[in-house]
């Protein structure tokens, strides 16, 4: 039988090495241009996986995006081992962390090598300058099919709203998200939860505790030691299993111990590492890769980024086989619907943010218009829109 997903006629003998294939190149493909943070990286995935290649439907998408947002980490990593793991099993989820991590950590590896070589950062004015309006066509685009699928009744869209508008006065994200599912469990409160184990264990505590008690054990994993490549490792893989938000909760992690505690990094090289992830496609955390090249050459940006992203891969296998269970739950699938119109509903406020700081000038209204219509009537793949963005982007700042 024809993989729904492909589109190409009869499916070859070993579907397992075809579908594994296709997650790399994918997520290659995606380490290499998804710029605009972890909200843009989201959409992008949701473009490939649900309307392109319909690997997922949108609500199977919303339900790992909602496990991702629930666990610490880098949560559009996160979600990218999801999906590798949902399309190609265990090995898929190895195949797509890598390779959707890989292309941002030779990035920024060679802008730290400039770093050092030159004593600066090459500019990349221009291309954000073109790159950040089509990114926000890409989201909305995103948000809006999403939306459809999450919003099944007026109380979610009344849990939407107060989401957004906590977000907006500063609340942290996990507190909105955790309330958010909580709200929605009070309506199934008090009866029989079907999804439930032989053992009466509810599948979203047992999602929502397996982290917590491996942040417990990563938490001592790091303690005030001079620099070596070992400490270097701990403190990043500490960081990775416990760090919840935006890349500006990871600054003040990193400040913390990096810059006051050790004396490791000065402050100018620890904002120009941020700046790094910031602007590189792929995941912001590659931050890490930075400093760690900057402390320890090229073995030392291996060891970081090892360091940072091997918690993600770890719960999301404790977690993802879960996500299933959580659906067939009542209650769980209550808490999960909460938590899922959430997640939208930062996505929604962390876009208008962006928007505001991408949307400058009538050229970039128009090349998010002109996206946003490239988008939605001819169904133009997210990555030539990204390419003709930052080319555009540099020609019109050059000139």
């Amino acid at each position: 039988m024809n993989d729904p997903g492909d589109t190409r006629g009869l499916a070859p003998r070993h579907p397992e090495a075809r579908r594994l294939k296709e997650v790399a190149l994918l997520f290659l493909r995606l380490g290499f241009t998804s710029f605009g943070g972890p909200a843009a990286h989201m959409a992008l995935m949701e473009d490939e996986v649900v309307r392109r290649r319909r690997w997922l439907s949108r609500g199977e998408f919303l339900d790992l995006l909602g496990a991702a947002n629930l666990i610490p980490g880098p949560n559009s990593t996160e979600l990218a081992i999801h999906l590798g793991h949902r399309r190609a099993g265990w090995a898929g989820l190895l195949v797509a962390g890598i390779c959707f991590i890989l292309p941002a950590a030779l990035i920024v590896s060679a802008a730290a090598w400039a770093y050092v070589r030159f004593g600066g950062l090459p500019s990349a004015g221009g291309l954000l300058y073109g790159v950040k309006p089509v990114i926000i066509a890409v989201v909305l685009q995103a948000l809006w099919g999403l939306g459809r699928a999450a919003v099944k009744t007026r109380l979610l869209a009344l849990v939407g709203l107060a989401a957004a508008a906590a977000h907006g006065l500063g609340v942290h994200e996990l507190l909105i998200l955790l309330s958010s599912g909580a709200f929605m469990a009070l309506g199934s409160w008090g009866q029989r939860v079907p999804g439930q184990g032989r053992d009466g264990k509810d599948p979203a505590g047992m999602l929502a505790g397996a982290p917590w008690l491996l942040n417990g054990v990563a938490m001592g994993a790091a303690g005030a030691v001079p620099f070596s490549l070992g400490g270097l490792f701990f403190f990043f893989l500490k960081v990775g299993s416990v760090l919840f938000g935006s890349g500006y909760v990871l600054l003040a992690f990193l400040r913390a111990d990096l810059v006051e505690r050790w004396g490791w990094l000065t402050e100018a090289q620890l904002l120009d590492a941020v700046a790094v992830g910031q602007v590189t496609p792929g995941p912001v955390f590659t931050t890490a890769t930075f400093i760690g090249y900057l402390l320890a050459g090229p073995l030392g940006a291996g060891v970081a980024t090892v360091g940072i992203f091997l918690p993600a891969f770890f719960f999301v296998a404790v977690s993802g086989p879960l996500v299933p269970r959580l659906r067939r739950s009542r209650l769980a699938g209550a808490v999960l619907d909460g938590i899922n119109v959430a997640s939208l509903a930062l996505m929604a406020t962390v876009t208008w943010q962006l928007g505001r700081a991408a949307l400058v000038d009538a050229w970039t209204v128009g090349l998010a218009l002109l996206s946003a219509v490239l988008l939605l009537r001819f169904r133009l793949n997210s990555a030539w829109l990204v390419l003709g963005g930052s080319l555009a982007g540099i020609l019109l700042w050059t000139y």
